[in-house]
């Protein structure tokens, strides 16, 4: 009779794992003899496994999808611009030099951007699943903020931009120098972006009982409270920049990077005024 029982347990379990709503907390631990707690103990590990599985295809399948999405664009522009090249090639010595130039400009263009999606949706994909390691250790915050600016100062030179960096190097915090230093290159390169002529861009530190924070204001239109909430999503770009060059990648990318290290990233909303500000808060 004990046996029947047990046996009885032990099918409605293993039917429950076959059709995928094996649940551990139905079954009472103590009332549960020592081969249906091991038996329990298999079907809950090959659940979890199963729906790590599920996780890993979701992920790979938004992957996917996010290539496919992204690089349809530039590849179309890359495709017509080729086209009009050849045509203008081939109309021999009436062919428009400026016009040649230009296709070719554009295509390199497209080009550029194209690799720079698929750079990042592969450095996405490996921080996510875990392939590549973020390694905090104790490093100089002021070395970190002028290898970061350094890296965006030849575009900002092209604007006129101003990067003022107030220099502190007593401050130290625990992260990965090369990956925060991609984070913060992609907040300063943002700055840079949306901020006007002639504008400028202040750097700045400030230190709490737990993090080091770096401040990032610039002159550009800020971001809204409406935004905020949405604007560290996958290619997600805010409504005031639609028509500012770029794909919506860059403080995704950030905020996975500075997660990893145990930190996180605050955007400041403008609140009608002049401006943006994001800070980036480290571990100390």
């Amino acid at each position: 009779m004990f046996e029947n029982k047990v046996i009885a347990r032990l099918e409605e379990m293993l039917d429950a794992a076959i059709e995928g709503n094996f649940v551990e907390s139905e079954y009472d631990e103590t009332k549960l003899s020592r081969l249906e707690s091991r038996w329990k103990e298999f079907l809950g590990s090959s659940a979890l496994s199963n729906k790590n599985l599920e996780t890993e295809r979701h992920r790979l399948e938004q992957f996917i999808s996010d290539i496919s999405h992204q690089t349809k664009t530039p590849m179309t522009n890359i495709k017509m611009y080729t086209e009009l090249l050849r045509e203008e090639a081939a109309r021999g010595e009436a062919a428009s030099i400026e016009k040649i130039s230009s296709y070719a400009s554009m295509i390199e263009k497209q080009n550029a951007r194209l690799e720079f999606l698929v750079d990042s949706l592969t450095k996405l994909s490996r921080l996510e699943n875990g392939t590549l390691a973020v390694v905090p250790q104790e490093e100089q915050v002021d070395k970190l903020i002028a290898t970061s600016i350094s890296a965006v100062e030849s575009k900002a030179k092209l604007k006129n931009i101003a990067i003022n960096h107030k220099k502190d190097e007593t401050l130290k915090a625990a992260f990965d120098l090369k990956w925060t230093n991609e984070a913060l290159i992609n907040i300063l390169d943002n700055a840079v972006k949306y901020s006007p002529e002639n504008g400028s861009i202040e750097v700045f530190t400030e230190q709490f009982d737990m993090y080091q924070a770096i401040h990032v204001v610039d002159n550009g239109p800020g971001i809204s409270e409406e935004d905020m909430a949405k604007i560290f999503g996958r290619f997600y770009r805010g409504s005031e920049v639609q028509q500012e060059e770029g794909v919506g990648i860059g403080l995704y990318l950030t905020r996975e990077i500075i997660s990893k290290e145990d930190g996180y990233i605050k955007v400041v909303p403008n609140n009608k005024r002049e401006g943006g500000e994001l800070i980036i808060y480290l571990r100390r």
